[in-house]
């Protein structure tokens, strides 16, 4: 999901990126606390809204919830097992709703603003030992990891199918292990020679 910004002209778009945090954490949080089936569908429907006027394909805004589906499929079934159906839709519906919605920022903000506006809002903490700038860098790290650590296990994922094992978790998992922990020290380095240990 992190750095899948969509290039585009629209409202949303031009709206700043610190006023879209905003209203994705009220929205969520509003969302919350009407904990009703008809809130989970409003809520999905000013996603779905906010898409259309963001001119982005619905495909491809219905595809960052895509991972998660088996997961929500598993929570939905223990929520009726627990509870009820209607239970089921708010918790999983929630989940939904806080993914794409936060896929909408990140489809139409720029990573760089993003963190922009983190650091704008971390700035009242540097009386408190907070480094902005230092943890805008740590987000950075770990949005730039992800696609990272996807290529590695997709790399060991092909050798591994080469090699005629693809039953074999253990030949996946440690070279992924291997590979991310190497991955993780020439970052180290390179942090440390630009002074980023200080």
């Amino acid at each position: 999901m992190l750095g899948l910004y969509v290039p585009g002209d629209s409202p949303l778009h031009r709206v700043r990126a610190g006023v879209k945090l905003v209203l994705l954490a009220l929205g969520l949080s509003l969302t919350t606390v009407l904990g009703s089936p008809l809130a989970i569908l409003v809520a999905l429907g000013v996603v779905l809204a906010l898409a259309v006027v963001a001119r982005l394909p619905l495909r491809t805004v219905l595809a960052q919830g895509r991972p998660l589906a088996v997961v929500l499929l598993v929570v939905a079934g223990v929520q009726v097992w627990l509870a009820d159906v209607s239970t089921a839709w708010v918790v999983a519906g929630s989940l939904l709703v806080a993914v794409l919605g936060a896929s909408l920022v990140t489809l139409t903000t720029r990573t760089e603003d993003l963190l922009d506006a983190l650091v704008a809002a971390l700035r009242p903490l540097r009386r408190f030992g907070v480094d902005p700038d230092r943890v805008a860098l740590v987000f950075a790290l770990a949005i730039r990891a992800v696609p990272v650590l996807a290529g590695i296990v997709e790399d060991v994922r092909q050798a591994r199918a080469a090699r005629g094992a693809q039953r074999s978790v253990r030949a996946l998992a440690v070279p992924v292990v291997i590979r991310t922990v190497r991955y993780a020290d020439r970052l180290g380095e390179a942090l440390i020679a630009r002074g980023a240990d200080d």
